[in-house]
């Protein structure tokens, strides 16, 4: 059945809105799925760190732990790269295990191997509470990057508030992160780092996207196309 849903304020005006998005909470839900990589993406991201994890465990070699997790990232590119599927995901993982090894080999603690993971989950989490406290959310920014419009979508008070808390939700696990794996990096506690790292990795991301998707599901916020001489507003379908 199509039919208007209720509003909850002004709809968010946009010079040109993907036709398959009728609603602000679709259009953050497909950005968002992008952003993320799906499973697949989460998968590859957490799989480099279990086998770090679990060689550091074994057999306490920092740079056989490294190798593992750079040979198990490298197979992920080749698989993406024969599937010729997109390998965004696989080559961000790389990046943030050259740095880890970096940090880790410079030291010569396995624990330093996840110093760049909590300095970019402080990093998150100071960027999107503050940005949610200024209310100038980024996911409204995100909505912004797509509709053309940067800063448009802060005229609509329901549309601020609808980002502010799906900003929020995004900077609560970077804090948690912060908040469990500093004192076990500062007691030198490599594996338990690593445990808690997948635990509070694709987990708790999953977590996260459960209680966005349930903010989302209500589709109602409508979104406008604007065109010359013309306002249309695309009913979502329920």
């Amino acid at each position: 059945m199509t039919g208007a849903a209720p509003q909850t304020g002004g709809p968010a005006e946009v010079q040109s809105a993907p036709p398959h998005h009728t609603t602000v909470e679709a259009l953050v839900r497909a950005q968002l799925s992008k952003a993320l990589g799906g499973k697949r993406g989460m998968l590859e991201g957490a799989v480099p760190t279990l086998g770090f994890t679990l060689s550091w465990i074994t057999f306490h070699d920092l740079r056989l732990s490294l190798v593992v997790s750079g040979t198990l990232a490298a197979t992920a590119l080749l698989i993406r790269l024969l599937q010729r599927s997109n390998i965004q995901f696989v080559v961000n993982a790389i990046i943030g295990i050259a740095i880890a090894a970096i940090f880790a080999l410079r030291s010569g603690r396995a624990e330093d191997a996840f110093l760049p993971g909590l300095i970019y989950n402080a990093g998150y989490a100071v960027l999107l509470g503050g940005s949610a406290l200024l209310r100038w959310p980024l996911v409204g920014f995100m909505i912004g990057s797509v509709t053309g419009e940067p800063t448009e979508w802060h005229k609509d008070k329901n549309l601020v508030s609808l980002c502010t808390k799906l900003t929020w939700l995004l900077a609560i696990p970077c804090v948690l992160r912060v908040l469990v794996q500093y004192p076990l990096y500062e007691a030198g506690q490599a594996g338990w780092l690593g445990i808690a790292k997948i635990s509070m990795g694709w987990p708790l991301q999953l977590a996260t996207l459960a209680a966005m998707a349930w903010l989302l599901s209500r589709d109602s916020t409508p979104i406008v196309v604007k065109s010359p001489g013309l306002e249309v507003a695309s009913e979502p379908t329920r």
